[in-house]
């Protein structure tokens, strides 16, 4: 039986808004799936949901050169 690799939860930290659209601090919630393939969740007052084919994609159009993060969020494994 093959093993499946959890989920691994982030959010994108902004510290600039460079369009003034989706402010500052935490601006959406992510999810890595198994394959790689990443859903990301806006929080801000425009919301959507979008799906990228993996967190570099996520970094490179949403990144703006560093001034917007991705923090892993670290989970607890069952024993």
């Amino acid at each position: 039986m093959k093993k499946v690799q959890p989920l691994q939860s982030f959010y994108l930290l902004r510290e600039v808004d460079a369009s003034g659209v989706s402010g500052v601090g935490i601006v959406a919630m992510g999810t890595i799936l198994p394959s790689g393939k990443c859903c990301l969740e806006w929080t801000s007052f425009h919301t959507s949901v979008a799906l990228y084919n993996n967190i570099q994609d996520v970094e490179l159009i949403h990144g703006h050169d560093g001034k917007t993060k991705i923090v892993l969020i670290e989970t607890k494994r069952k024993k």
